[in-house]
């Protein structure tokens, strides 16, 4: 038997005003002065000071701002890159992704394209990378999607949403400081925290499991209901522990997979340009009969933080529109075999999922 050899961030710093050391991390990475690095940084950051104004620029070192409203498309990395290798005189010291899950893939498929010819669409789907992408670092500003440790980066392309997995994509460099995340809206705040409660079902629930899985599953599971049902901890502390969360949940899905939320949400994602968050919470709250007790447990959440889902997202679409969700989630095999085992296929069909979109 064969197992994986998993590759994960190499170096990490966790820490409230953990940020303030990001000079000190980067400076020995700088291969020239005319080599910068690029911070592309959420839009929602700018003008402000506080974070922005800490950012240790030098030489020709640039911040490039991209928005988080919507998904990132592969036209986008295209553009990115090609803006990039035109505006530097040399290779980039590194790049440096600032952000939430949106602004984390965007900085990790830069930076494996910099070193990699062609379209990043050529590169959608599992161990398609073949050069080392560039030195590139993650900081979180939004806690849940676990894409700080993941080895996949989200893209929606011409043909289907999915990620760049390979063993190229993770973080050189993570910082983790918790107070990045204080001034996270509420909505905002529970979806992502979603992201990685959902992460945590669906990797403990899969075919997939195995301890490795399972210890960062129940860990991050545990948070979640600390954070999110019981009220264990103050705002500060709720933000240090959901950050341990989306860590860890990002962790558990690190060694298994996700399941069938993950699955649909793409699907959503690709067709109406769903957030990948709220897409997930759409989706999950319809899946009792593949996750029963996950989906009580984040019924009772979303009364809880007093949390409205959109309703009828799925109610005008054409045929072909739900053909195109369908076919969408159905090319992601691995999480449908994870989730229910090498036999999915006869029992997913099709028809069972335009069925479960109908509810949506």
């Amino acid at each position: 038997m064969s197992y994986r050899n998993y590759p994960m961030v190499a170096r990490i710093v966790f820490g409230r005003g953990s940020f303030n050391q990001l000079e000190d991390l980067l400076e020995p990475k700088r291969s020239h002065i005319d080599a910068p690095f690029i911070f592309i940084v959420d839009d929602v950051f700018k003008g402000n000071a506080w974070l922005t104004g800490r950012i240790p620029l030098k030489y020709d070192d640039k911040i490039i701002y991209v928005s988080a409203n919507e998904e990132p498309k592969t036209s986008q990395i295209d553009h990115l890159v090609e803006q990039i290798i035109l505006d530097t005189k040399q290779k980039p010291s590194g790049i440096i992704g600032i952000g939430g899950g949106t602004v984390l893939d965007i900085a990790k498929a830069v930076s494996i394209m910099i070193k990699n010819p062609g379209l990043s669409s050529e590169y959608q789907g599992w161990d398609l990378v073949k050069n080392e992408a560039i030195y590139h670092v993650g900081i979180p500003t939004i806690s849940g999607t676990g894409a700080e440790v993941s080895r996949t980066t989200v893209l929606t392309g011409p043909e289907r949403k999915l990620g760049i997995n390979s063993d190229y994509t993770p973080f050189d460099q993570v910082v983790l400081d918790p107070e990045l995340t204080k001034d996270v809206p509420k909505d905002q705040w529970f979806y992502t925290g979603m992201d990685c409660y959902i992460h945590c079902v669906e990797s403990l629930n899969g075919t997939f499991l195995n301890a490795f899985s399972q210890s960062y599953g129940e860990k991050a599971l545990e948070l979640c209901k600390a954070i999110f049902i019981e009220d264990k901890y103050s705002k500060e502390e709720a933000e240090d522990q959901l950050m341990m969360a989306s860590w860890h949940g990002g962790m558990s899905i690190a060694y298994s997979q996700v399941g069938v939320a993950h699955a649909m949400s793409y699907g959503l994602g690709y067709l109406l340009g769903t957030k990948h968050g709220i897409g997930n919470c759409i989706v999950f709250d319809h899946l009792e009969e593949f996750y029963p007790e996950g989906v009580a447990l984040f019924k009772q959440m979303k009364v809880k933080h007093n949390i409205t889902l959109p309703q009828g997202v799925c109610s005008n679409l054409s045929d072909a529109d739900f053909n195109t969700m369908i076919n969408v989630a159905l090319s992601l095999e691995p999480l449908w075999e994870n989730a229910i085992g090498k036999n999915w296929k006869k029992t997913i069909t099709p028809e069972k999922l335009k069925a479960l979109y109908k509810k949506m």
